[in-house]
């Protein structure tokens, strides 16, 4: 006697089907489709995870240039990074980012310091 797949499939079907809900067309109706669709959404998400943090980065860095334009003329962005790192003052871009946004006294007090 053999074994046929019927409950097994039809659950593993059931589960990418359940998975691709919301999704247009075919992709949430057709097994194949499904599972196609499903695995291709796999791979743009890796992607979209990587450059979601080149994206910030940017992000970042153009906020604390537009920072920088606001308090001085002459200092730009790669000045005032060299500054930092001469003397010493080890913060990340994200929370200088978030000084110069949210406590512009607390930035203005970094970059002085960064130009002593």
């Amino acid at each position: 006697m053999r074994v046929k797949t019927g409950y097994v499939r039809h659950r593993a079907h059931k589960k990418v089907l359940k998975a691709n809900k919301g999704f247009r067309g075919a992709n949430h109706r057709l097994f194949k489709r499904a599972n196609e669709a499903r695995l291709h959404a796999g791979q743009y998400a890796f992607v979209g995870r990587k450059l979601r943090k080149r994206d910030m980065r940017r992000l970042w860095i153009m906020r604390i240039n537009a920072a920088l334009t606001q308090i001085s003329s002459d200092l730009n962005y790669s000045r005032f990074i060299h500054a930092l790192h001469q003397h010493h003052i080890e913060l990340d871009r994200k929370v200088l980012a978030d000084l110069a946004v949210n406590d512009m006294p607390a930035f203005q007090a970094v970059v002085t310091a960064a130009q002593a």
